[in-house]
């Protein structure tokens, strides 16, 4: 039992047949190659001349379900395409006088969940089903432990697993069992090898940039902190390559863009990870207007490419990606539907306004953040349309250059689908004078108790003093991106590794605890492996069951325990304060 302990009753069993599939010289984790020559897809589309030529294939996957008879059976085998059934007739695979490979390991042995290798050919059954008919069978992989039931019938899947904690915390169980998820992840990789190629075709030049940078700069965030031990230095995750990005426009490349890892030591939600993806792009000699028309054509080029058409379904909204987009600045939209005038409003004026609307605001906001509160509470929802939203107060945008006509603006969109934001741009701050001062103004928000300031990065200030050419640089979330694209209403959907709290241990009580109800310590793991984790579980539970399941559970395993007898049950589940 100690080795046990903690195993269910399956997992018992399959570990069992581990041994006997070894004694039988089977090896259940073979190192030799596999000789795989068609997926499930490949048969499936081409099965009717396949069927006639009674073609010969490899195949490998995993056994999602059986249906064992007499001399025949069938399986259902699925591998990275989808799904197959193999019919397995017990003189074909085992053709000479030994049936063991047919009569103990394929129907006492394998489970739902092995991994195999199928020799046969491709037919068609009586019943009108598009088969393999295996000739030889190859355990590649023993499953010890028992996948989550999905039934299924007629295309349809019923008892699907939907459990978040499950699918996001074990994402390989999720894969195995619910088979559309992958198709989610195969849109991302589309959208990212979409993006590239535009980006490509227009000569830019795809670089990396630090991850472990000693200033973090480029965005207003609080950063993940870390310590260099051999420099004896902090180092910070990256919550933005923008800057880094720009002092490769002052060394003379024309555009360059990356695909980034960025970190930000902030809360989680439905659409926020501590880790996510993003693109940020830069093209020199370009302003914000061009970058909207750039922006806008590589958007509707992803869609087509996921979609085959520009319009894209998003939970109930139908979200339309063909060129132009809507644009509004940000002070009109405050106006449509907040009803507010922000034009030279003071900072004592706004936090006004926002105590008015009763927007929670705190004492450690300046201008840009109490104009951005009104904004996202009051304006954001209404924004399903893909709207560009336009001409930001020079408060909230200390890297972007002042607006050409305005000077308490700057040249800075934000792209709004579905009432959040999808990507931010600006003609970038290249006047390194005003950007030293708007990093001094990030400075005092910060000693206000802002601890998403800005950090002061000199040796930035230095690159632009060197000079950098006009400039546009847009950055847009791949992940929330995946998710319009793929219908997914939480980032979760939309990574394979979310960040998760810690996994929860269910709470056990010690052997101790169980002897003051008389309870012997042997029997205390087979209680607990019943589900009793502590003693007050057991409380009014029915007598006689746990009787009869303890006495059936000791048989079943052979553990050789000697059976309580009823009054000793009764005593265990009489109420008390345990």
């Amino acid at each position: 039992m100690a080795l046990y302990e903690e195993l269910s009753e399956q997992e018992i069993f399959r570990r069992q047949a581990l041994d006997e599939l070894r004694s039988l010289g089977i090896e259940p984790y073979p190192a030799a190659m596999y000789p795989v020559t068609h997926s499930t897809a490949d048969i499936l589309s081409d099965f009717e001349n396949m069927s006639q030529n009674r073609a010969e294939v490899y195949i490998a996957g995993r056994i999602m379900a059986r249906r064992i008879m007499g001399s025949a059976s069938f399986f259902e085998l699925q591998d990275e395409k989808g799904k197959i059934q193999v019919y397995v007739k017990r003189d074909d695979i085992c053709p000479g006088e030994d049936k063991t490979m047919y009569n103990t390991v394929f129907k006492k042995l394998l489970d739902i969940g092995d991994i195999v290798g199928v020799k046969g050919f491709v037919f068609r059954t009586n019943m009108g089903e598009e088969s393999v008919h295996a000739l030889e069978l190859t355990l590649l992989a023993k499953s010890i432990r028992p996948l989550p039931i999905v039934k299924e019938k007629d295309g349809k899947v019923f008892d699907a697993v939907t459990d978040p904690e499950l699918r996001y915390r074990q994402r390989y169980v999720d894969l195995i069992v619910n088979p559309g998820v992958r198709d989610v992840f195969r849109k991302r990789a589309t959208i990212i090898n979409t993006m590239r190629e535009f980006f490509n075709s227009k000569g830019y030049l795809e670089v990396e940039t630090p991850i472990l940078q000693p200033i973090p700069g480029g965005a207003a965030a609080r950063p993940f902190v870390t310590h260099h031990n051999a420099l004896d230095i902090p180092l910070y995750l990256r919550i933005a390559n923008e800057l880094y990005l720009k002092r490769l426009i002052v060394g003379g490349f024309n555009g360059v863009y990356e695909f980034a890892k960025d970190f930000r030591n902030e809360g989680m939600d439905r659409t926020h990870n501590p880790e996510f993806t993003v693109m940020e792009i830069y093209v020199a000699y370009k302003d914000y207007f061009w970058m909207m028309e750039f922006t806008e054509e590589m958007l509707e080029l992803v869609a087509v490419a996921i979609h085959g058409t520009t319009k894209v379904t998003f939970g109930d909204k139908e979200i339309d990606f063909k060129r132009p987009f809507r644009r509004m600045t940000m002070s009109d939209a405050i106006k449509q539907y907040a009803g507010v005038d922000i034009t030279g409003k003071s900072e004592d004026e706004l936090r006004a306004i926002c105590k008015q609307m009763e927007i929670e605001i705190d004492d450690t906001m300046g201008k840009g953040k109490l104009i951005d509160a009104i904004f996202g509470e009051k304006c954001e929802e209404h924004l399903v349309q893909p709207t560009f939203i336009m001409d930001y107060p020079i408060e909230m945008s200390p890297l972007c250059k002042r607006h050409r006509n305005n000077p308490e603006l700057t040249e800075r969109f934000e792209l709004f689908v579905a009432g959040k934001e999808l990507c931010n741009a600006y003609s970038e701050l290249n006047d390194p004078i005003d950007q030293l001062e708007r990093f001094q103004e990030q400075l005092r928000l910060g000693e206000r108790g802002d601890d998403e300031a800005m950090y002061i990065d000199m040796d930035f200030v230095r690159a632009l003093e060197y000079g950098m050419p006009t400039c546009s640089g847009m950055g847009i979330g791949i992940d929330r991106l995946t998710m319009f694209m793929t219908n997914q209403q939480s980032i979760q959907d939309v990574l394979f590794f979310p960040q998760m709290r810690p996994e929860k241990k269910p709470q056990k009580d010690t052997a101790e605890a169980y002897a003051q109800k008389g309870i012997p310590a042997d029997w205390v793991p087979v209680l607990q492996k019943m589900g009793f984790n502590t003693v007050a579980s057991l409380n009014g539970v029915a007598a006689g069951k746990l009787f009869n399941d303890l006495c059936g559970y000791n048989k079943k395993n052979k553990l050789g325990l000697p059976n309580p007898t009823m009054d000793d049950v009764k005593r265990w589940v009489e109420q008390n304060d345990f």
